[in-house]
């Protein structure tokens, strides 16, 4: 049950950087920006959680539920940007 709630909490906070880096210029309108957010918030997520070792944690410690936020929501907003940077670019090719 704490896996899945550590996935639940970095695809959410995935989705909310997503919003975050659609705000700009790079956004890809709302339903992508949250799709490719949560994408991202869930690879970084999990990258996060076995570099810090939170990974293996038995219960939901206050480490880990900070690192799936935190890596969630960083992995969502750097991938949304850079896939909405990406299709400015071929866009005005």
């Amino acid at each position: 049950m704490e896996m899945l709630i550590s996935l639940v909490l970095q695809i959410i906070s995935g989705a909310i950087g997503g919003q975050i880096a659609g705000l700009g210029k790079q956004g890809l309108g709302t339903t992508l920006n949250t799709v490719v957010g949560g994408v991202g918030g869930l690879v970084l997520g999990q990258v996060v959680a076995l570099i810090t070792g939170t990974a293996a944690a038995s219960d939901l410690t206050l480490a880990a539920l900070a690192s799936n936020i935190i890596g969630g929501g960083v992995g969502g907003l750097v991938l949304t940007f850079v896939v909405g940077w990406i299709k400015h670019r071929m866009a005005t090719k």
